[in-house]
């Protein structure tokens, strides 16, 4: 079957397949260790580290500014221009370094100014160093030249270290400090084995870039990085609002347990898009984005009902008894699940190949914004809970969805003249 394939299907195919092995490492990893950590830490600290996670992402975000998407589609319009793709390996780790130098500004005033924050500053500045650290990793090159495989086998053994390290160190609650460790040392070699790769097999090396190029591309990326801050509204901001107003630290414990699970269900799903995304620019293979969906939606939909069904007996053997109340909430994310994967395709690979990428964007805008006033309906009517956070989460998401199918409706035309 694969040598029927032709040349560009086997890439893309290739492709897909390092991805999913990319993320089924992390939901390997996560499924071993997550309720090993949950059982050491309970709770309390479980949901601790959720917080500081989630408040994470916003500097993660800051640092990413949208060049895993921009730098992306780029590479993959110049693969065979080692000179230009140089220039974009230069331009975007100078900006990155002044982000980070931002970035660790802002958390020295947030420790400074925030009792939760000062309390916990050696976790928050851990946590925040891993982050920024694995900002610096040129995976925009590897997805835009479509070469997934070096990426793959790098990140997975470095995770197994991370796992096995983990069992090995966190004996007790007071080690909590280990899994931010873990996870600095992780992505520090992860970026300097990404380095050393494209270095020694691209022959890449940092070359002189104008101020011009640099705000060129720091322009390009904005429009994604504002879509992505949209986004961001309905992830982190959920736990950090929960975990803020949650004096005794369950009820946000239980929301991140649910929320790993959601977390790993798009990360099972994400590989389809990332592979797909340079392919459809190259080729505009409209009729690959149905085929995806009608295999892949009816076992979606079945193992969201399976979940349904058995979510608290699920729940208490991947966390532990205690986490029993993550079940309604883990149900309530479910529509976000079954929302995810057609969310995925007909985003960035769909809309861009078309030509529509700004209406990937408008999409987030609309969904972060009815999200807003959600949030705000659930805080001024009291209402604000783990289940009810899950469920406006899911109303956001698909009417996210909802505007990107419309959009592609009433655009269809931009789907003729594929290339070949």
């Amino acid at each position: 079957m694969f040598s029927r394939l032709s040349n560009k299907s086997r890439l893309l195919f290739k492709n897909t397949v390092m991805l999913y092995i990319l993320q089924f490492s992390t939901y390997v990893f996560s499924f071993i260790t997550v309720p090993y950590q949950t059982r050491v830490l309970g709770p309390e600290l479980y949901g601790l580290l959720g917080v500081a996670g989630a408040v994470m992402l916003y500097f993660q975000l800051f640092m990413d500014f949208g060049f895993l998407l921009s730098a992306t589609e780029d590479v993959s319009k110049h693969p065979t221009d080692p000179r230009y793709i140089c220039k974009k390996l230069t331009s975007i780790t100078l900006i990155k370094l002044v982000f980070a130098i931002l970035c660790f500004a802002v958390m020295t005033v947030l420790c400074l100014t925030i009792g939760k924050f000062s309390a916990h500053k050696l976790l928050y500045f851990m946590y925040l160093a891993a982050f920024v650290i694995n900002s610096f990793l040129p995976d925009y090159i590897y997805r835009g030249l479509e070469q997934m495989t070096a990426v793959t086998v790098r990140t997975v053994l470095i995770r197994l270290f991370t796992c096995v390290m983990t069992f090995v160190l966190l004996r007790s609650e007071g080690d909590y400090l280990i899994i931010p460790l873990l996870l600095l040392i992780g992505n520090t070699a992860a970026v300097l084995a990404s380095y050393f790769h494209l270095f020694r097999t691209f022959k890449y090396r940092f070359v002189k870039v104008s101020p011009g190029e640099l705000w060129a591309d720091f322009k390009r990326s904005s429009v994604f990085f504002y879509s992505r801050i949209a986004s961001t509204v309905y992830s982190a901001t959920n736990t950090v609002v929960l975990g803020m107003i949650d004096q005794a630290g369950v009820v946000t414990g239980c929301y991140t347990s649910a929320d790993k699970v959601l977390t790993l269900a798009k990360n099972g799903l994400s590989p389809i898009s990332d592979s797909l995304y340079p392919y459809m620019v190259r080729h505009r293979d409209f009729k690959l984005v149905k085929k995806l969906l009608l295999i892949f939606m009816p076992l979606l939909l079945l193992g969201c009902g399976v979940v349904a069904v058995f979510a608290e007996p699920l729940c208490i053997f991947a966390f532990g008894s205690e986490f029993a109340g993550t079940a309604n909430i883990l149900r309530a994310f479910l529509p976000v699940i079954a929302a995810t994967l057609p969310n995925y395709i007909f985003g960035f690979p769909t809309l861009g190949a078309m030509g529509l990428s700004k209406h990937a964007n408008y999409s987030i805008f609309v969904g972060s914004a009815l999200h807003i006033v959600g949030l705000a309906l659930l805080l001024i009517t009291d209402s604000l809970t783990g289940v009810s956070l899950a469920a406006m989460t899911s109303v956001s998401e698909w009417s996210i969805l909802l505007y990107r199918v419309v959009v592609v409706y009433k655009n269809r035309s931009k789907m003729k003249g594929q290339a070949s």
